[in-house]
């Protein structure tokens, strides 16, 4: 079982974490990205970083991504990516 969040780190409660950079894994063979499929359970491929799912700490997309790669779903890499501030 993936598990792409920790529960101090959820991202239903992105006040929570602060800092402008997400991480997303990114497929290295097709330069996809992925994210979470519709049912909550299973991963799907999309074109952008912006389609993908983003974690808000690098440790947890590390985490993902040496999962995917042990389970033969990569090679997989983590890429991060640089969010603008919202108003504030």
């Amino acid at each position: 079982m993936l598990h792409f969040w920790a529960p101090h780190l959820d991202p239903a409660h992105p006040d929570g974490c602060t800092q402008p950079e997400r991480y997303a894994i990114r497929l290295q063979e097709r330069g996809t990205y992925l994210a979470v499929g519709a049912n909550g359970t299973s991963l799907v491929e999309v074109d952008s970083w912006q389609q993908a799912h983003l974690f808000h700490a690098h440790e947890a997309a590390i985490r993902a991504a040496r999962e995917l790669n042990s389970e033969g779903r990569g090679p997989v890499d983590v890429v991060k990516v640089e969010l603008e501030p919202g108003p504030g």
